[in-house]
């Protein structure tokens, strides 16, 4: 007979509350990567963790892992959480969720069944949203092999802090040491680089509307939408605004707008579940009286299927580059994010649905256009993940919300799935 999972929702939304007061002043939670918010919240996670009994331990990036060890001597790791990270003024449920529900649902287990037969983890990601940084995923990114380190010394923040000085300043690298500028900036990430991963599992916000419009109370997620990433910096010629020629500019901004508007028309014309964002833009020199001589703006583009985002990328970068040239403009496209669409196990997804009708919850089957740690995890090992619905659809705001009930509901769905996976026999 399987056991009634109940696990204790009033302490992971304890948890939640607690870690949502490490953030910078304004409206929701601001904790951007190696900032002191995120410094605060990662050390009291590594105390909350040790403090229920978990074996804790960091990696040269930041991450922060809590081990239940199991007692089959197997090197695979049952691997459970999401990040802490959020994007400027965002709310206190994304991804921070996943990892208070992944640390209950540990010290539940090993509280109510003893330990487990094979290793369970927790894991706090030091940064999935790229919100700091001009790159995302870098906390499992490293753990996946994503990335090798050379991206220290090259990516910059808008202040110009490059991740190898936020890193220092945390007193980051191999081994928890500081990193020297002088040696080999992939050594502090490789030693982040994980082969033991044998399953991961997600638990998240939809950061949707789909299933609060259905009324159904989880989200087995079937495939999470690949992603590309680009900054783009287009140059003209800066001059007087009163004395140049219409005909005469050449108008970063007005390039730029002409690039945007066929971003938005191209989007449009191939139709869902392909969406494409410009969701940053500088001017410079950003005065009244002078015309732009360069702008600067990021890409984000996803959709489910490889070759459509692929074919969509090329012809976009195809677009701006007739108008750059009809224009006078040069064009400089770097792709910052190249992340393919990853499928969930199957397995994984069956025995959720089957978790699901166990526990008397509604489900429904869908697709993430959000991008998560989960689908890094995709083609190193069976990942899967769950989804609780979103008020409204609202997330990367203040207003984020989802209601104690469903993060419970979600939190017991996480707990009996991992004592499947990690008590049950073979």
């Amino acid at each position: 007979m399987k056991p009634v999972i109940q696990a204790p929702a009033e302490a992971m939304l304890e948890l939640l509350q607690e870690l949502a007061a490490f953030s910078a002043p304004g409206p929701g939670v601001t904790r951007l990567l190696y900032t002191p918010e995120w410094s605060g919240a990662q050390h009291f996670l590594q105390e909350t963790m040790a403090g229920l009994g978990l074996e804790v331990h960091t990696d040269s990036v930041g991450n922060v892992f809590g081990r239940l060890n199991g007692s089959q001597p197997s090197g695979s790791v049952i691997l459970t959480g999401s990040h802490i990270d959020t994007v400027v003024n965002g709310g206190k449920y994304d991804g921070v969720y996943g990892v208070a529900a992944a640390v209950t649902a540990l010290h539940y287990l090993a509280e109510t069944f003893g330990p487990p037969l094979r290793t369970l983890e927790v894991a706090a990601f030091c940064e999935e949203e790229g919100s700091r940084f001009p790159l995302a995923f870098w906390g499992s990114g490293n753990v996946t092999g994503l990335y090798d380190g050379k991206a220290a010394d090259s990516i910059a923040d808008p202040e110009g802090v490059t991740l190898m000085e936020a890193m220092n300043a945390c007193g980051l690298g191999t081994g928890g040491s500081r990193i020297d500028s002088e040696e080999s900036s992939g050594r502090g990430a490789d030693s982040a680089r994980r082969e033991d991963i044998g399953m991961f599992v997600e638990l998240h916000i939809e950061q949707g509307i789909l299933l609060e419009q259905s009324a159904e109370q989880i989200g087995v997620v079937q495939a999470i939408a690949g992603q590309r990433r680009f900054t783009v910096k287009v140059e003209g010629t800066a001059n007087h605004a009163g004395t140049t020629p219409m005909g005469l500019r050449r108008d970063a901004l007005a390039g730029t707008a002409e690039m945007l508007c066929a971003l938005e028309r191209s989007a449009a014309e191939a139709g869902a579940p392909l969406v494409a964002t410009a969701g940053r833009l500088e001017v410079i020199p950003g005065t009244p009286n002078v015309i732009p001589g360069e702008v600067q703006f990021t890409l984000d583009i996803r959709h489910s299927e490889a070759a459509r985002l692929e074919s969509f990328c090329a012809a976009l970068a195809a677009a701006f580059g007739e108008i750059a040239a009809r224009r006078g403009l040069t064009l400089e496209l770097v792709p910052t994010l190249a992340t393919s669409p990853a499928p969930m196990n199957q397995a994984l997804c069956g025995a959720l649905e089957q978790i699901c009708l166990e526990q008397g919850r509604s489900f429904r089957r869908m697709v993430s256009g959000a991008g998560h740690d989960a689908q890094l995890f995709a083609p190193k090992c069976p990942a899967a993940m769950i989804f609780v619905p979103s008020r409204a659809g609202i997330s990367h705001s203040p207003e984020e919300y989802s209601s104690p009930e469903e993060l419970a509901a979600g939190l017991n769905v996480l707990t009996a799935l991992l004592y499947k996976l990690a008590y049950e026999a073979s």
